[in-house]
């Protein structure tokens, strides 16, 4: 008997000040969509991050760009659009803290919650 798929986080990385997908990022958007497909999803929660360079409110800006830009690219792969959840937080929760000002790959990313 097959198992169940499980709830899983996939990380997408974008360049300084973007919100298009490289190379890279469209290959884990590729997985994510490859196990989202794999079940019935409840649930994909798309959230959107930032660094800490550039203003508060343009980096939310940003994050919702981001978190747009993989849920389109999920879609576009044959995921439900339904089950779509999108969030933005902007520079406010950092994968590695930082001071204000600071260029950190690790904070420009969109996670990808995928629920069962």
């Amino acid at each position: 008997m097959a198992q169940a798929p499980v709830a899983r986080q996939f990380v997408v990385y974008f360049d300084w000040d973007r919100s298009d997908l490289t190379t890279e990022a469209r290959s884990v958007v590729s997985q994510a969509a490859t196990y989202a497909k794999s079940g019935r999803p409840t649930r994909v929660l798309i959230v959107g991050y930032t660094d800490t360079s550039g203003s508060a409110a343009y980096n939310l800006g940003l994050s919702n760009r981001r978190s747009r830009t993989v849920a389109d690219a999920l879609v576009a792969q044959g995921v439900n659009g339904g089950v779509i959840a999108l969030d933005a937080k902007g520079e406010t929760a950092l994968a590695k803290p930082t001071a204000d000002g600071v260029r950190e790959p690790l904070n420009r990313r969109a996670t990808i919650d995928i629920n069962f």
